[in-house]
């Protein structure tokens, strides 16, 4: 993190200058409409950025449709594929503060966070890819000796990304950098509340060198943009992170027009289980504070059940209220500030629904629930029971459910009563205990004794209706390319 401080965020906020046009064949395009960008730490409008009707979004796939069928980008010697995309991820660093400016007054993530963990990690994605584009290897299985095999993987073609705003470079560059890796061209199309990180990521890669056409970013909302990504026929793999609702709409887009392949990343209801014989049961507590109040809650994996051994429960539930209640919540440009407002006015109503609905259940509300504004308090709950909604429902906020259980076999039922399969945790001192107990959840990634811990080199993404496909690590080029089979008579 840098040591910017709180008045001169504020003085860059007011000088911003932001792109506001789609970026299609390397360069700004205006749109058919306009929609405004509000940000969460005041209400201002930031700026008015071009919106998508389905015209927009054909030219846009017109253009990757172009570039891949004719143009230089699949065709590159992935070593120069390599070295573009390191070029990019240098001009990323460079201006890293902007970006991270863009994205807190966009969506509410505090600046800090921003720039420490959210631009570390697309600068760190993007170099990942671009150092595995020229190191992936084809296969030339043993034939007899009149013949010879060859199983070669071809980029899967023009790759539409569409992503939320919880994270909205992050999860783009999860889904585009894989992509064009591989030799695919891209059309991204980020969330209504946070295209302006998106656009000028977008102006970077043109000045990195990226062929007109490799990757294009329309903004506009779902249900127009999203829509005729997901239907329209030149378009061969959509990569989508978001809700299980918008999910389904895609497979449906993509069962009536052409088959393309669709890759989800859904939704989670986490559950994080802490053992009596945790090795360290203040470090438990704290990490399922943060994990929760984390991007004020807003994240797919965040660990929402807690679910606690009844032995430890007021140990561990004490610590994590009075975490919540310390916690500095305020305006996401000041370095000093811990957890930001929730993104628009829509989305906090959902949550304090959740919020009401859980007191109306019977759930014991610890702290929280109320807040100015689009903020929000951090929120606990206890005596939660497995079928009230704030036990089985994502929340997407900054609110936690603790269940109790009363012995490891308990634990792993509560945690499997779940539609969603992303992510768990548990934590214990018995490693055969720590062994038998993940391989006994139904996620995608199981923390043992930490939470949210991992890189590049490893996947993510879900099981049952917390989606299929995975995100980062190798495996992810699985997504994007196709394999050949030619066989040679010799």
């Amino acid at each position: 993190m840098t040591g910017v401080a709180y008045e001169e965020w504020l003085a860059r906020a007011d000088r911003l200058d932001p792109c506001t046009e789609h970026h299609i064949d390397g360069a700004p395009s205006p749109g058919e409409g306009t929609a405004p960008v509000v940000s969460p730490r005041d209400g201002r409008t930031i700026a008015q950025v071009a919106s998508a009707g389905t015209a927009d979004v054909d030219r846009a796939v017109g253009a990757a449709r172009r570039a891949f069928d004719d143009g230089p980008w699949p065709r590159l010697p992935p070593a120069e594929r390599k070295a573009a995309l390191l070029r990019w991820a240098d001009l990323v660093e460079r201006d890293r503060e902007e970006l991270a400016l863009l994205i807190s007054l966009e969506m509410g993530k505090p600046i800090s966070e921003a720039d420490g963990i959210e631009l570390r990690a697309v600068i760190g994605c993007l170099r990942w890819y671009a150092e595995a584009a020229d190191k992936q290897l084809d296969e030339s299985p043993r034939t007899d000796a009149g013949s010879l095999a060859l199983v070669t993987r071809e980029p899967a073609g023009v790759v539409a990304a569409v992503v939320p705003w919880n994270f909205p470079l992050t999860m783009a560059a999860w889904k585009f950098a894989p992509a064009l890796a591989t030799g695919c061209t891209v059309v991204l199309k980020p969330a209504e509340e946070s295209p302006l990180s998106a656009l000028r990521l977008a102006a970077l890669a043109a000045e990195a060198g990226l062929s007109p056409g490799a990757f294009n970013v329309v903004n506009g909302p779902g249900e127009v943009a999203g829509r005729a990504l997901g239907e329209h026929p030149g378009v061969d793999v959509v990569a989508f992170t978001g809700s299980g609702e918008v999910g389904r709409h895609f497979l449906r887009y993509a069962a009536g027009s052409n088959l393309k392949r669709v890759w989800l990343e859904l939704g989670g209801k986490s559950p994080n289980i802490i053992l009596p014989d945790a090795p360290d049961l203040d470090a438990a507590a704290d990490t399922a504070a943060w994990g929760i109040f984390f991007n004020a809650g807003e994240m797919c994996s965040a660990p929402s059940r807690l679910l606690v051994h009844r032995s430890i429960t007021d140990r561990v539930l004490d610590r994590i209220v009075a975490r919540a209640e310390t916690l500095r919540v305020g305006d996401p440009l000041d370095p000093a500030t811990e957890m930001g407002p929730l993104v628009s006015a829509r989305h906090r109503e959902r949550v304090l629904s959740y919020v009401e609905a859980g007191r109306a259940e019977g759930a014991r509300l610890r702290t929280g629930g109320a807040g100015d504004g689009l903020f929000l308090r951090p929120t606990v709950f206890d005596q939660v029971k497995p079928g009230m909604r704030i036990a089985r429902e994502e929340i997407f906020g900054p609110v936690l459910s603790v269940l109790e259980f009363d012995d490891a076999d308990e634990a792993v039922r509560l945690a499997n009563d779940t539609e969603y399969g992303l992510a768990a945790a548990v934590w214990t001192g018995d490693l055969s205990a720590a062994h038998r107990i993940s391989r006994s959840l139904r996620a995608g990634i199981v923390w043992v004794n930490c939470y949210e811990e991992g890189d590049m080199s490893v996947p993510f993404g879900g099981m049952k209706q917390s989606g299929h496909g995975r995100d980062k690590s190798l495996h992810a080029l699985d997504k994007y390319t196709d394999l050949k089979t030619t066989w040679i008579t010799l």
